[in-house]
């Protein structure tokens, strides 16, 4: 069977078909961009991303028309947590609130401290990148317009809607909300009212891998389907990246060094770890959830310090001589404030210790280090919530650069395997939901080639340690200064 993946995230719109020999026949991606239109505020139109969607289909079409006409399902995945608010006539209210967006932080103290049962509900921390508290912002500062919501839609739920009218979202979606019982994989009548919010207003949950609708018959004239494709209920992305790479038993793990950063282990069962700022989600599957270590950003860094540079990034890796032990300065990677283990909004990053010396390179290779020590902090707070990883799969963009995998391989002390088609994995694990709601059993999914192991080198993970400890005390003053 051929399967069609879409993918919305934060930096672009990926599609991915994938063939009756499970091999990607082909993949697209259009660029998005993100408005800051105050400090703190991170926002995006979901017209472009209906829009990316769209080019990216027609270009499939375009180039690839026969096998597009053979798709059987539409699996869809998208960037988590964003709030796209409807009325009741289907018209978008504003622009989506994104994930790293930071503003809500005093709804969420509101939220935790009027609703106890909070954390066993949701089994996570009131963070200003979930949903329930964005609406709370809402509320306060636009209550006109909040008067006016019919649906909280979060980003691939819309595009589902415009793919075939229905409101329908998966589990592991919705449990980024704090709206959902994460355990029961419900919708909690309790957190919606906790947050001013009803159950009509949410849409129908599905599973991942469960049929939630049918590309409506002017989309399917429109690019050529011989006949409506069914629609996978999807995943939020690391959901989606997970069935990508196979993490779908108890213990599989790999490492994202997309926008954010994230370190994935899975779950027999809900395993809540709210004290240690890390996430408790439903699986893409049935019957199996997830404990995640987020960090607000990781490859964004590189982006950013390419754009203060003017070089592009491939450029600015090519400079650093990969037989440097270690940078002569230090980076804390907090752009958008810091998810695990710190839950602090508000906290920044930046450059520490510069002296004349200092040249571009070490500044590059003190960013990349920056990450991999905030990823040790997750790895650590993982651990603290019981799971203690020994090796894992490696995906993002970053894992392109064998520098950087090396060099977490090192500060995480374990073995990281860097996969075929790493760069499309969260489409392509949207292809293989489609391919599970056509009828394919989990057994025949296909694990990606694993095309090279970064073992840890034994020196510089001692190294590491030692100066992962010094870097740990950066964050205590950049937050004092933060919150000053």
């Amino acid at each position: 069977m051929i399967t069609l993946g879409i993918d919305i995230g934060t930096s672009s719109v990926k599609s991915a078909l994938l063939g009756e020999d499970d091999r990607v026949i082909a993949s697209v991606s259009r660029p998005l961009s993100v408005s800051r239109p105050q400090p703190g505020f991170s926002e995006q139109d979901p017209q472009h991303w209906w829009q990316a969607v769209c080019d990216g289909l027609d270009e499939l079409q375009a180039h690839h028309g026969k096998e597009l006409a053979q798709v059987q399902a539409i699996g869809l995945s998208g960037q988590m947590h964003g709030a796209t608010l409807l009325d009741a006539e289907g018209a978008v209210l504003r622009p989506c609130i994104l994930w790293n967006d930071s503003r809500s932080a005093p709804q969420c103290e509101q939220l935790t401290r009027d609703w106890p049962p909070l954390h066993g509900v949701t089994g996570n921390l009131a963070m200003p990148g979930f949903t329930a508290p964005k609406l709370m912002w809402v509320a306060e500062h636009e209550p006109q317009l909040f008067n006016r919501v019919a649906k909280v839609l979060l980003p691939k739920a819309y595009v589902r809607w415009r793919l075939c009218g229905d409101y329908v979202e998966d589990m592991s979606d919705a449990s980024g909300t704090l709206w959902l019982d994460v355990g029961r994989r419900d919708w909690s009548d309790a957190a919606l009212a906790a947050s001013g919010m009803r159950r009509e207003q949410m849409p129908r949950l599905v599973e991942g891998n469960a049929v939630s609708g049918q590309l409506s018959a002017a989309l399917t004239k429109r690019w050529g389907f011989s006949r409506p494709p069914l629609i996978a209920g999807g995943a939020g992305d690391n959901a989606a990246g997970a069935v990508g790479l196979g993490a779908l038993h108890a213990g599989d793990a790999f490492v994202s060094l997309g926008t954010s950063g994230v370190l994935w282990a899975t779950t027999a069962a809900f395993a809540p770890a709210p004290q240690s700022a890390v996430h408790a989600f439903c699986h893409a599957l049935p019957g199996t959830w997830h404990q995640m270590g987020v960090l607000l950003s990781a490859a964004a860094c590189l982006a950013w310090w390419s754009s203060i540079t003017g070089m592009d990034e491939a450029a600015l890796l090519h400079e650093i001589d990969p037989n440097t032990q270690a940078a002569s300065c230090w980076f804390a990677p907090y752009l958008n404030g810091e998810r695990t283990p710190h839950n602090d909004a508000a906290v920044r990053g930046g450059f520490v210790g510069i002296e004349n010396g200092c040249t571009r390179a070490d500044m590059t290779l003190a960013l990349l280090e920056g990450v991999a020590y905030a990823m040790r902090d997750a790895k650590q707070a993982v651990a603290g919530a019981g799971t203690v990883l020994t090796q894992a799969d490696l995906i993002g963009g970053g894992a392109r650069s064998p520098l950087w995998s090396q060099l977490m391989a090192d500060v995480l002390n374990i073995p990281l395997h860097q996969v075929a088609e790493s760069d499309i994995g969260c489409a392509l694990g949207a292809a293989r939901l489609a391919q599970l709601a056509s009828g394919l059993s989990l057994d025949q999914l296909r694990k990606p080639e694993r095309l090279h192991t970064f073992e840890p080198r034994a020196e510089r993970a001692v190294l590491h340690a030692q100066r992962h400890r010094q870097w740990q005390a950066l964050y205590p003053k950049l937050s004092a200064f933060a919150h000053a």
